[in-house]
C-alpha cells in the first residue's frame, strides 16, 4: 500500500501551519507585553511605594549601578498591560539617590515578580532585545526559544520574499522580522490550500538592510503608540 503524494504534501503543509501558529502565539503576546513595558507612563517614587504597599504591582524591572548602588531605572506593572516608570534618572528619594537597599526594603513582602536588568542601557548588540526581556515570569524562556527556532527555520528554508541575508537584517535590526517571517513565508499564513503567490524578485542583503531600518522604526512607533493608548485606557 502506497501513500497518496497529495495527502503527504497536505500533511506537511498542515504541520507547517501548526508550527507557525504555535510560534506566533508565543511571540505576539511577548512582543505586546515587552513593547508596553518599553513605553511606560511616568509616575513618582511615592506612587510606586503606594502601589507596592497596596499589592497592586505584578512585575518590577530595575537597573542599578554606581558606588552607592543607586537605581537608574524602576519600572513596574499593575497587570501585564499597564506599565509605569519613575521619570528621574537616577531615581531620587527627595534630595538623595534611591538605593538598592531602600528598594529591597520597600518591596519586601510583596508578590511582584522582580527582575534586575543588566547595565544601564540594556543594549544586547545586534539581536533584538524584546524576545529576551519580556517582563513576565518564565516568559523569556518561551519567547527566546521561539525567536531562535524561527531563526533556524529561516536559515534552513529558501524564503520567497528575500534571501537569508535580507531576513537576517529583518530579524535583527528590523526587530519584528521573526513575526513577519512567520506571517508571510513561504506564503501568507491566510492563504488557502493550493493557493500560491505569484513569483517575485527577492530582496538581497543590502535591500533587506534598508527595509529592516524602516521596519524597526515602524515597530518602535507602533509600540510607543500602543503603550500610550494602554496608558490612557487602562492606566
Amino acid at each position: 500500500m502506497t501513500s497518496d503524494p497529495g495527502e503527504v504534501k497536505d500533511g506537511w503543509r498542515i504541520a507547517g501551519l501548526v508550527v507557525r501558529i504555535a510560534l506566533l502565539l508565543i511571540l505576539l503576546p511577548g512582543a505586546l507585553v515587552a513593547g508596553l513595558s518599553f513605553f511606560p507612563s511616568s509616575r513618582t517614587l511615592g506612587e510606586f511605594r503606594a502601589a507596592v504597599a497596596a499589592d497592586r504591582v505584578s512585575a518590577i524591572t530595575y537597573r542599578a549601578g554606581g558606588e552607592q548602588r543607586e537605581l537608574y531605572q524602576v519600572r513596574w506593572a499593575e497587570g501585564p498591560l499597564v506599565w509605569h516608570e519613575i521619570d528621574t534618572v537616577p531615581v531620587r528619594d527627595g534630595p538623595r539617590s534611591y538605593t538598592v537597599a531602600e528598594f529591597t526594603r520597600d518591596i519586601a513582602g510583596g508578590s511582584a515578580d522582580v527582575t534586575r536588568l543588566d547595565g544601564r542601557s540594556g543594549d544586547g548588540g545586534i539581536l533584538p532585545g524584546w524576545p529576551f526581556q519580556v517582563p513576565l515570569s518564565g516568559w523569556v524562556i518561551w519567547t527566546g526559544t521561539a525567536w531562535w527556532a524561527t531563526s533556524l527555520i529561516m536559515l534552513a528554508s529558501v524564503p520567497r520574499l528575500g534571501n537569508r541575508w535580507a531576513w537576517f537584517w529583518l530579524f535583527t535590526v528590523g526587530q519584528i522580522g521573526a513575526i513577519v517571517f512567520l506571517l508571510l513565508e513561504p506564503r501568507p499564513l491566510w492563504s488557502r490550500a493550493g493557493e500560491r503567490p505569484a513569483p517575485r524578485g527577492r530582496l538581497d542583503g543590502g535591500q533587506g538592510c534598508l527595509v529592516s531600518i524602516v521596519l524597526g522604526l515602524i515597530a518602535a512607533a507602533g509600540a510607543a503608540g500602543v503603550g500610550r493608548l494602554a496608558g490612557l485606557v487602562l492606566g
